[in-house]
């Protein structure tokens, strides 16, 4: 399997960097990650590190390619939220660490992906964003209701809001799991916190794709910039894995 990959992870206007990112790559598979730890409660970094390094630990001690995708993704998003919901054991529920997520595994020439809030994976093909995840947040139902435009969900007033996480509370929350997507050379899948995404549009966020105009690691440092610029003086964290799928 033939890939080129990059990772991103700027501080934006914070004091310090929440998110946590890699790229694992293997013969014959490849792991994508990002865990956004959630400012407003405490120890949202050792959250996402937590999260983090559960999952990159189930990947590598897997036989590859993994033989149930799906079912990986969940057992390692469930083993993650777990590992992150006994960091709060004895504090109280408003205070416990917690992150959004997303992860992707490609292998075969298909991509599988998993995510939990309002970090996003894109599939880019042919300079377009040929589909995305869609965030557990109130601001995408309103999107998917068709309530509002992408342009209003850009400064919506409750954009930060997401419906879950891991962490917290005990039981296991909601995640959007995909089926099989199959990849096609040149195809670029991108994970990205949501600082990475927060005031970009789609064709923006196609940008990551370009062929023309560096590699893919020069294109998701300029999406970064793109972003801290969009959201200055208020930018978040702004995370991301990008993966250009070249073959097999």
């Amino acid at each position: 399997m033939k890939v080129e990959y990059a990772k991103v992870s700027a501080l934006g206007d914070r004091t310090d960097n929440q998110d946590r990112a890699a790229v694992v790559v293997a013969d014959n598979a490849v792991m994508m990650l990002v865990f956004d730890g959630m400012g407003g409660h405490s120890d949202g970094a050792r959250a996402a590190e937590t999260g983090i390094s559960v999952v990159q630990e189930l990947f590598m001690a897997s036989s590859l390619p993994i033989f149930d995708p799906q079912g990986f993704l969940y057992m390692a998003l469930s083993r993650a939220h777990d590992s992150v919901v006994a960091l709060g054991q004895g504090v109280a529920v408003d205070f416990r660490p917690r992150a959004t997520c997303a992860i992707c595994l490609i292998q075969e020439a298909g991509a599988f992906w998993a995510h939990i809030g309002d970090s996003r994976i894109y599939h880019v093909r042919n300079g377009e964003v040929l589909t995305r995840s869609r965030d557990h947040s109130h601001v995408e139902v309103l999107l998917q209701e068709g309530a509002i435009t992408e342009e209003e969900a850009l400064d919506h007033p409750m954009r930060n809001f997401v419906e879950c996480c891991i962490g917290g509370d005990s039981p296991v929350p909601d995640m959007s799991i995909t089926a099989r997507t199959a990849l096609e050379p040149g195809d670029v899948l991108l994970a990205c916190s949501d600082g990475l995404w927060s005031g970009l549009t789609d064709s923006a966020m196609a940008s990551i794709g370009a062929t023309d105009n560096g590699n893919l690691s020069e294109n998701l440092k300029r999406l970064s910039l793109k972003a801290l610029n969009a959201n200055s003086p208020y930018s978040d964290n702004t995370t991301g894995t990008a993966v250009r799928w070249l073959g097999d």
